[in-house]
């Protein structure tokens, strides 16, 4: 038995614009202090003042956000009292949001042992609405939350099914003139959900067309998007995809290249799109070898040709790469300026904490450590998969 699980979506222009005819009195609003300059806190604040809903603002949730800024928002939620949470930003605002919700509705538990095998009966108190401001984590459609241990370096997957945001307000006017570095990096993070959505273990019918529709948005519009942040269309096109790629994971999994770039986040502080986006091709191309069939349909998809599967997934894997080309977006761990040195520091930790992750169950295709070693190794190089 499977549940299909989603929000209420309000996308297209002028979406946030609905936050007027919002019904109730107190309203707490996780964002952080990046998005309180670009003044997009303001305009959420303005449609709430028309609903004569009162608001308070916490704006210190960091990059990868961690167990203690968790635990003290849900501090001042008790104390505030809100009967609506707003997450704003990217991803970690809005998963900060979400683990703060079950702390509110909770109190007493810790946010790590936030799991989808528990009911917390949440809505008791409040309900939550997710609000994007970056085109790829998809975090307002799904109900996944990505915490950071900082006392044991790893990033920890959590959360519920009760956790999906109530309402996610996807409006295209808040990413315009998103800087290209970060149209790449959180492109690409979309792109590995829709890719992993559609070819992990748990994939499943009411998912794929999601990913099939967001990976199509993607690779036409990504491009256009990165080389002029004004293009209209290219915004909302962009912006719809990684919702969509969003609702696709969520509702079968991610795989093999999350495991390991959540790892690199956590240990090398690598931002999340960016180390997923990189994994990607090269955890293709290692579970393509045992698994093409999938990755052959998703590019007989793109109109990709080739004279059989294993071929078919390497076009695939090689439109990756050069998307990733296209808008500048690094291939190897050496383009990040990382020392070669430090990897090998780190790479016991690297494989632990790809091991611990719960998103390795779903791969196809299962590394055991040495494997890890090398991959991560081959991915500093730009190295292809050739095991």
């Amino acid at each position: 038995m499977w549940f299909f699980r989603s929000p209420e979506i309000v996308f297209g222009e002028d979406a946030l614009s609905w936050l007027a005819e919002l019904d109730g009195h107190r309203a707490f609003i996780v964002t952080d202090e990046n998005i309180v300059q670009l003044g997009l806190v303001e305009r959420v604040t303005a449609y709430l003042d028309k609903a004569g809903i009162a608001y308070r603002i916490f704006d210190t949730v960091e990059p990868d956000p961690s167990l203690q800024t968790v635990r003290r928002g849900a501090r001042e939620l008790q104390d505030y009292g809100p009967d609506w949470i707003i997450g704003l930003g990217g991803g970690s605002p809005i998963d900060a949001a979400k683990g703060m919700w079950v702390l509110y509705e909770c109190p007493g538990m810790d946010p790590e042992g936030i799991s989808p095998f528990e009911e917390y009966g949440l809505r008791t108190k409040a309900r939550l609405i997710a609000i994007p401001t970056n085109s790829g984590t998809g975090a307002e459609a799904t109900w996944g939350i990505v915490l950071t241990d900082t006392e044991h370096q790893c990033k920890l997957g959590l959360g519920s099914p009760e956790n999906t945001p109530d309402i996610a307000i996807v409006d295209p006017a808040l990413v315009m003139g998103l800087p290209p570095r970060l149209t790449a990096d959180s492109g690409m993070d979309a792109l590995t959900h829709a890719v992993e959505g559609y070819t992990c273990t748990w994939r499943n019918d009411f998912a794929d067309g999601l990913c099939l529709k967001a990976l199509e948005l993607i690779f036409e519009y990504l491009p256009r998007a990165y080389a002029d942040g004004s293009d209209v269309k290219a915004r909302e096109k962009m912006h719809n995809a990684a919702s969509l790629a969003g609702l696709g994971f969520i509702n079968s999994m991610c795989s093999m290249a999350h495991a390991m770039g959540h790892s690199l986040g956590a240990v090398l502080h690598i931002p999340h799109g960016r180390a997923v986006g990189l994994m990607l091709p090269y955890t293709m191309e290692y579970i393509a070898r045992d698994h093409p069939t999938r990755y052959a349909q998703l590019a007989r998809f793109l109109g990709l040709t080739g004279p059989d599967d294993p071929a078919l997934a390497q076009a695939l894997i090689q439109a990756v790469r050069d998307l990733s080309r296209r808008i500048d977006f690094a291939t190897a761990l050496q383009d990040l300026a990382i020392p070669e040195e430090d990897l090998e520091r780190h790479l016991e930790k690297l494989v632990e904490n790809a091991e611990g992750d719960t998103m390795l169950l779903t791969s196809p295709r299962m590394p055991d450590s040495e494997n890890l070693r090398r991959i991560f190794r081959y991915a500093y190089v730009g190295h292809p998969i050739d095991f």
